[in-house]
C-alpha cells in the first residue's frame, strides 16, 4: 500500500487531468474550508468546550498508554535480565570447578541436566580461554564423538570484550530478536584462582508469564482508550441531537422575550430536565404576560418607595421637572429651606426659595433647563446664625441621553465641617502664636549675647541665659501641653483598671510641698481613712492632680491655703425608721452610679465670672486679663479632655478675692463598664458643641 501510493501520483496519465483542474482546486479547497466554519459555527460553546475538552483528553490518555506500555516493556526486560544474570551466575558457579579439573564428561553431564531443569534455557555454549567454543547444548552430544553440526560449532570462535575475564561477578547481557522470538544471551567468564578458564553463554528465553501481562495490559488500555472515544463521540451525537436545538429554540425565545413579545412559546417534545426547562420558561413568559398587564401599579408602588427613600436620606432632596418647578421636597430639605407645612408642587423653584440663594442659583438651573451643563456644584450661605450648604444640580434624562426629563438637586449642610476646620484653624494659629513667642526671645537674647558678649556684664549675661533657659523651659511646656491635648481628643483607647487614688493624691502633694513652703501656702488632704477604689488610669490621674494644684499653688498668695478633699458621693444615709414598711426604705441622698468626688479647693485671687465660662478652652489664660502668672494655656484643656476619657466632668465655683473650688467624681471599681463608656462620648459630645458654638460667636 505504502509503496503503491507514489507511483499512481506521479503516473504519466494522470498528469493532464492534474493540470487542467489545477485553477479549480484552490476554490474547491476554500469552498471546504467555508463549510467547515460554518459547521463549527453552528455548534453551542458548551459542545466546543466538550470536543476541545475530548482533544485533551485524548493526547492526555495516550501519552499515559505509551508511557504505561513503555514501562511494562521496561520492567520485562528487566525482569529477564536479572533471571538470566543469575541463571548464568549459578551456572558457572557449579561447572567452573569441572573446567578447571578437565572434567569433560562430568562437564558434559551438569550441563546436560541443567538444560533439562530449566524450561527457558534456549542454548547452553562454552568457550575455552581464547574464545572457541568446544561444547554446546543442544548442538552437541558429547565430548567423545561430536556430530557433524558440533564440528561446525567447534570451529566457531566467540569474541567478547577485553575486560570481560576481570569482572566474573558483572556477566556480559544482551538482547536480539531471532525469527523464534527474542532471546536474552549472557556471558559469564569461569575464573578459578586467578586463571582464566574461558567463558559460559547461555541463551534465555523471555518470561511467558510477563509477555502475556504485558500484552494483556497493552490490549486492555488500548480498549480503555477506544471506549473513551466512542462514549465522547456518542455524547456528541445525543449533544447535537437532544440538546443542541432545544437550546437554540429557547435562545430565541429569550430574545423574542427580551424584545418585549411576551406572547412567545416553545413547543417542543423533549422530556428530562431539559423539557423542564422548556416549560419553566413557557410559564415564565405567562407570568411576564401577567404582569405586564400590571405594570402601572408596580411602578406606582416603586415610585412610593422611592418617595420613602428620598423622604428619609439625612440629606435635603428635591425632585424638579424639566421647567424647574418642584415635584417632590424631603423633610430634610423642608427644614433647611424653612419649606414645613408648605405645598410646593407645581412651584416654581426660584419663586420660593431666599432671594439671595435664588440669585446664586438661578444662573445654574437656567444651564441646566437649557442644556448647556450637565451639573452643578453651588456652595453658598443661608439663615442667621449662617449655615453653610453645599447644593448640587443634576439633570435627569431618558435612555437616549437626548431628552430632559427633570432635575436633581441635593442640598448638604456643611455648617459642622466648616466649623470645624474654623476650629483647627484658630488652634493651628493659637499654637504658631504660642510658640512664636518663646522662640523670638530665645533667639533674641541669644543673638544679643552673641554679638554683644564682650560688652556685657556676668550679671548681664547670666540674667540674659536663665531668661533664654525660661523660654525653653515655657517652649518645652507648650509642646508638651499640645502633644497630651492631642492624644486625648484622638481616637486612642486608654486603659482603665481599678486603682486606689489618695497614693496618687499624696505623691502630688509630695511633689509640690517644697514649693508650698517657698511660697508660704498651706498644703492639706482631707479623706477618710477608707476610700473605695475607683476605676482610671494613674499616668493621667497623675497628670489632673499635677494640674490642679500645680494652677491652685500658682495663684494663692502667701498665707493661703490649698486643700484636697476625697470623699464617696452620694454619701451613705441612714434608713428613716418611721418610714411605713409598705412604702419601703427612703433615702433621699441616692444615685444608681455611686462615685469617688475630689475637691481642689484655694483660697487664691478666684476668677470672675465671666472668665469661669471661658476657663477650659484652649490657650485660654485668666493672667491675660487680671493676673501676671505665665502658662500655656491649656492645661485646663487637658484636666477636661483626661477625665471625659474616665466619664466623669469637672465643675468649679469661684469668687474674686475669695479663692477658686475645683471638683469631679471619679467612678468606683464596680461601676458599669457600658455606662462609662456611654457617659464619656457624652462628654466628648458636649465638648465638640461647646467648641462649635464658640467658633460661631
Amino acid at each position: 500500500m505504502n509503496g503503491s501510493a507514489p507511483s499512481a501520483l506521479t503516473s504519466g496519465p494522470a498528469a493532464p487531468a492534474s493540470a487542467a483542474s489545477g485553477p479549480a482546486a484552490p476554490a474547491a479547497s476554500g469552498d471546504w474550508r467555508q463549510g467547515l466554519q460554518r459547521w463549527w459555527a453552528e455548534f453551542t460553546l458548551q459542545t466546543k468546550l466538550l470536543a476541545v475538552a475530548t482533544l485533551v483528553v485524548s493526547l492526555l490518555m495516550t501519552g499515559i498508554t505509551f508511557f504505561s506500555l513503555n514501562g511494562i516493556q521496561q520492567d520485562a526486560r528487566m525482569s529477564d535480565t536479572r533471571y538470566a544474570r543469575d541463571l548464568g551466575l549459578l551456572l558457572t558457579a557449579n561447572v567452573t570447578p569441572l573446567v578447571a579439573q578437565g572434567n569433560d564428561r562430568e562437564l558434559a553431564a551438569v550441563a546436560e541436566r541443567f538444560w533439562r531443569s530449566s524450561r527457558s534455557l534456549r542454548y547452553i555454549v562454552f568457550a575455552d580461554a581464547e574464545g572457541v567454543i568446544y561444547l554446546g547444548i543442544p548442538m552437541g552430544n558429547g565430548v567423545d564423538g561430536l556430530s557433524p553440526a558440533g564440528e561446525q560449532l567447534l570451529s566457531r570462535r566467540l569474541e567478547l570484550p577485553a575486560d570481560l575475564q576481570r569482572r566474573p561477578d558483572n556477566p556480559l547481557i544482551r538482547q536480539h530478536l531471532t525469527p523464534d522470538g527474542q532471546v536474552t544471551d549472557v556471558f559469564v567468564p569461569m575464573v578459578s584462582g586467578d586463571r582464566y578458564l574461558g567463558v559460559v553463554a547461555l541463551g534465555i528465553n523471555p518470561n511467558e508469564t510477563l509477555l502475556v501481562s504485558s500484552a494483556l495490559t497493552r490490549e486492555v488500555t488500548v480498549a480503555v482508550f477506544v471506549s473513551i472515544w466512542v462514549l465522547v463521540i456518542l455524547g456528541s451525537v445525543i449533544n447535537a441531537l437532544t440538546i443542541i436545538r432545544p437550546v437554540k429554540e429557547l435562545l430565541r425565545g429569550v430574545r423574542s422575550i427580551a424584545g418585549g413579545n411576551f406572547e412567545t412559546r416553545i413547543a417542543l417534545p423533549v422530556g428530562g430536565e431539559l423539557g423542564e426547562l422548556l416549560e419553566g420558561f413557557n410559564t415564565m413568559a405567562s407570568q411576564l404576560e401577567v404582569y405586564k398587564a400590571a405594570n402601572i401599579e408596580e411602578l406606582r408602588a416603586e415610585q412610593g418607595k422611592q418617595q420613602s427613600l428620598i423622604a428619609t436620606m439625612a440629606d435635603g432632596a428635591v425632585l424638579l421637572d424639566a421647567e424647574g418647578r418642584i415635584v417632590l421636597a424631603n423633610p430634610t430639605a423642608r427644614r433647611l429651606f424653612r419649606w414645613e407645612a408648605r405645598n410646593l408642587e407645581a412651584s416654581d423653584l426660584l419663586d420660593v426659595l431666599p432671594d439671595r440663594l435664588a440669585m446664586e442659583l438661578g444662573a445654574a438651573l437656567q444651564n441646566l433647563i437649557s442644556g448647556q451643563k450637565e451639573g452643578s456644584d453651588v456652595r453658598c450661605s443661608l439663615g442667621e446664625p449662617p449655615r453653610t450648604l453645599r447644593i448640587v444640580l443634576q439633570s435627569v434624562r431618558d435612555a437616549s441621553g437626548e431628552v430632559l426629563k427633570g432635575i436633581a438637586m441635593t442640598i448638604q449642610d456643611l455648617t459642622r465641617e466648616v466649623e470645624l476646620n474654623a476650629a483647627q484653624s484658630r488652634f493651628i494659629s493659637n499654637v504658631s502664636h504660642e510658640l512664636r513667642t518663646p522662640l523670638c526671645n530665645i533667639k533674641s537674647y541669644l543673638e544679643t549675647l552673641h554679638d554683644l558678649g564682650d560688652q556685657l556684664s556676668d550679671a548681664q549675661r547670666q540674667e540674659f541665659l536663665g531668661i533664654a533657659n525660661d523660654e525653653t523651659d515655657r517652649l518645652t511646656r507648650l509642646v508638651s501641653d499640645v502633644l497630651d491635648l492631642s492624644r486625648l481628643e484622638s481616637e486612642r483607647v486608654f486603659s482603665l483598671e481599678p486603682l486606689d487614688v489618695a497614693p496618687a493624691i499624696e505623691q502630688t502633694l509630695r511633689n509640690y510641698r517644697l514649693n508650698a513652703r517657698d511660697k508660704g501656702v498651706d498644703l492639706g488632704f482631707d479623706c477618710p481613712e477608707s476610700l473605695p477604689r475607683v476605676v482610671g488610669n494613674w499616668d493621667l490621674l497623675l497628670q489632673v492632680f499635677d494640674n490642679l494644684v500645680g494652677n491652685g499653688l500658682k495663684f494663692t498668695p502667701r498665707g493661703g491655703q490649698l486643700m484636697l478633699r476625697a470623699y464617696p458621693w452620694p454619701d451613705q444615709c441612714a434608713i428613716d425608721p418611721s418610714c411605713p414598711a409598705d412604702d419601703g426604705p427612703v433615702c433621699a441622698l441616692s444615685s444608681p452610679l455611686p462615685r469617688l468626688r475630689i475637691e481642689i479647693a484655694d483660697t487664691g485671687c478666684g476668677i470672675g465670672e465671666a472668665d469661669q465660662e471661658r476657663i477650659f478652652d484652649r490657650f485660654f489664660r485668666v493672667e491675660n486679663a487680671v493676673h501676671t502668672e505665665v502658662g500655656t494655656g491649656l492645661g485646663l484643656s487637658i484636666v477636661r479632655g483626661i477625665l471625659e476619657k474616665h466619664g466623669a466632668r469637672i465643675q468649679m465655683t469661684s469668687a474674686p478675692g475669695v479663692g477658686t473650688t475645683f471638683w469631679f467624681d471619679l467612678p468606683l471599681e464596680h461601676a458599669d463598664s457600658d455606662e462609662l463608656a456611654l457617659q464619656a462620648e457624652r462628654r466628648d459630645h458636649d465638648r465638640l458643641h461647646r467648641e462649635r458654638l464658640g467658633v460661631a460667636a
